[in-house]
């Protein structure tokens, strides 16, 4: 008998696949990773593991470091794949592999099962996670193998069969659509957000944020500190990095902050619909944004934003325990150095509006860019500095007259 190690959510496909596994004949441990997934009995999941025929049903907490280590390096690469998605889920899936390969050497299997479909993203996230941390790991995704396919073809056919073994899953022939939470986003797609007629802000039931309309009719202002690109005090309290996120999750959701609707292009190739809400990392983006503007150096930060949209593909992509991402992240290590200081917010009704800054390395000097005279700064010198930047201009504006 094989052993296997499962990762397990206790939803809908993993439900499933744990009684596949086990009618296969494999010796299956079932690994929920707590990734702070806000709205979970974790207990209870453990317990329909092991009522469902799982050999051991294992908890690893892993929240603080999905922050510390993964989401907050993000954030400092101000990564958005495609301009637009905070990458909650992408984040976390090469951490869910690290800690089910760890578990695997430690229990003696050779199998790594997971539940993410051949059409999605995730599994390449999960198998290039797992490989490049241990080339001879097997990796098992039943929605690959055509016989768990032909068993069941839709999620009609899974909810019935967790009908029928008494199994209780979140998902529903009246409302169908998946989702995946953990405590930087929870992410909604599948079913009815399918169809781009269906207002997904509408269909959707948040768990994590109140809609801007629904929001006080209040300002409420809040103060986020930064040492060296890591928020470390939020109105002056020194909080972890889960407290962080945790913390600023309640506050950005109950101002309607942090909700996208996006159509975005997967890895292997379709176009696919997500409806998110990421309230606490949201703010965050936002406002080391507005600390980095005062210390870091013009043209670092115009190469980190250029170079940003590389590092959020591969993030995207499943590529976390590459060369190319060991390089990346160290660059953004040494750029961080500087970004310290505090930025104060105004939140209204999923508004994110600036009041104050401060940073003890900031580059702005009033007097220098003052339009009033003043400053170390001479007016005069620009006219040499003109004269130089221009001069191509001028020789090819002699050669070649523009009409």
């Amino acid at each position: 008998m094989k052993k296997c190690i499962l990762a397990y959510s206790g939803g809908l496909d993993t439900s499933v696949i744990l009684g596949w596994l086990i009618e296969q004949g494999y010796e299956v441990i079932c690994v929920y990773v707590d990734l702070g997934q806000p709205c979970e009995d974790r207990e209870a999941t453990l317990e329909k593991a092991r009522n469902c025929g799982a050999k051991k049903a294992i908890l690893v907490d892993v929240r603080e470091e999905v922050c510390r280590d993964f989401a907050f390096p993000t954030m400092q690469w101000q990564a958005r794949y495609e301009g637009t998605y905070l990458l909650g889920t992408s984040i976390a899936r090469p951490l869910i592999s690290k800690v089910c390969v760890d578990l695997a050497h430690a229990e003696g299997a050779t199998v790594f099962a997971h539940g993410s479909t051949g059409k999605g993203n995730d599994q390449c996230r999960f198998q290039l996670a797992a490989e490049a941390i241990d080339p001879s790991i097997e990796v098992l995704a039943p929605w690959r193998i055509k016989a768990f396919r032909k068993r069941f073809p839709g999620r009609k056919e899974l909810i019935e069969f967790c009908d029928e073994k008494s199994i209780p899953v979140k998902a529903s022939k009246a409302k169908p659509y998946s989702s995946d939470e953990n405590c930087l986003h929870t992410s909604y797609e599948a079913g009815l957000l399918e169809e781009l007629d269906t207002d997904g802000y509408e269909l959707v039931d948040f768990g994590m944020s109140v809609s801007p309309q629904q929001a006080p009719d209040r300002v409420e202002t809040i103060r986020i500190a930064f040492e060296s690109g890591i928020p470390v005090k939020l109105n002056g309290e020194e909080l972890s990095s889960h407290e962080m996120v945790l913390k600023l999750n309640e506050i950005g959701g109950r101002n309607g902050i942090g909700r996208i609707d996006i159509l975005e292009n997967r890895l292997v190739g379709m176009k696919s619909r997500g409806v998110y809400e990421a309230p606490g990392m949201t703010l965050l983006y936002e406002s080391h944004r507005f600390i980095e503007q005062l210390t870091l150096d013009r043209d670092l930060v115009h190469l980190r934003d250029r170079l940003s949209p590389e590092f959020a593909e591969a993030v995207y992509y499943g590529f976390w325990y590459c060369a190319k991402m060991d390089a990346l992240l160290a660059f953004i290590r040494e750029a961080q150095q500087p970004v310290t200081g505090s930025v104060e917010l105004n939140l209204y009704k999923g508004n994110i509006l600036v009041k104050s800054r401060e940073s003890s390395e900031s580059l702005y000097d009033a007097a220098i860019a003052s339009m009033e005279g003043g400053g170390s700064y001479d007016q005069t010198d620009a006219e040499g500095f003109l004269r130089i930047l221009g001069l191509p201009l001028r020789v090819q504006g002699g050669i070649r007259p523009r009409k």
